[in-house]
């Protein structure tokens, strides 16, 4: 499998396909991912930032670095966020990578520690990141993972 990993601020053409794919994936509202995508163009050093992996010119997985993922812990920023692979892609090692190159990009930014909610029980710490708290999400009912990954 051949494909690479791009970043938004190194391709901000991607910026329209980048927001409608993620809005498909995660059902948030495609504006919240545009604002996102702009700020990121503004503020190619720091928060927020986008990631894809691309297989000829076709997205094939995505996640992002925000502030914070829609939860009560402000505190424990920033986020990895909408992580996702297309299920045809899954098993091929798209996420591993995907998460290994944020974390080392975002080490070279002066982040190294990154934060990830999510409800998957086993599947983060194959990748080096560790449960660290449950957290309320914004709107949830129930309290969500909140796991950390530090270099």
């Amino acid at each position: 499998m051949d494909y690479n990993i791009i970043r938004l601020i190194d391709r901000p053409e991607l910026k329209k396909e980048m927001a409608k794919w993620f809005h498909e994936k995660w059902g948030i509202p495609l504006e919240a991912y545009t604002e996102s995508m702009d700020e990121c163009l503004l503020k190619t050093n720091s928060v927020p930032q986008w990631y894809l992996a691309m297989e000829d010119n076709e997205i094939i997985g995505g996640l992002g670095v925000v502030e914070n993922d829609f939860h009560d812990r402000k505190d424990l920023a920033p986020n990895v966020c909408a992580v996702y692979v297309e299920e045809d892609k899954r098993c091929n090692g798209v996420a591993s990578t995907l998460l290994n190159y944020v974390c080392a990009d975002m080490k070279e930014r002066g982040i190294d520690t990154l934060y990830l909610v999510t409800d998957h029980t086993s599947f983060y710490e194959r990748y080096g990141w560790e449960f660290l708290c449950m957290v309320q999400g914004d709107d949830e009912p129930d309290m969500t993972r909140m796991y950390v990954h530090r270099d």
